[in-house]
């Protein structure tokens, strides 16, 4: 699992993208006021972010990754520290989050964003 830090540094790089902290302390990114990706603190941390229709049902077959609570119908996974992911594994899907998410931006919106 990554630490707090680390999960933040690599949303924070991603173009057009706000951070707020709520729900009881968890770290919460935003891209054109979209959600893409959640730290949580609780009892035991996790990472849950967007991911591709055609990657839900196999991800979420693997140990550590759930369905993420709330948001799983709109094909959301959770990954704990279970998972075994490494940076290089949550930098990709964090990233892939975003796309999918901005993706679904108006024009406009992700214009004004430098999103191209």
């Amino acid at each position: 699992m990554i630490s707090r830090s680390e999960f933040e540094a690599i949303c924070s790089a991603l173009p057009g993208t706000s951070h707020v902290v709520q729900w009881g302390g968890a770290s919460v990114f935003k891209v054109g006021g979209k959600i893409f990706a959640i730290q949580n603190q609780w009892n035991d941390p996790a990472i849950a972010f967007k991911v591709p229709d055609e990657s839900y049902a196999m991800l979420t077959e693997q140990a550590g990754i759930h369905p993420a609570p709330y948001l799983a119908r709109a094909k959301w996974v959770q990954v704990s520290a279970e998972a075994g992911f490494t940076s290089a594994d949550f930098k990709a899907y964090l990233t892939q989050a975003h796309s999918l998410i901005a993706a679904k931006l108006t024009k406009k919106l992700r214009e004004d964003l430098g999103l191209g």
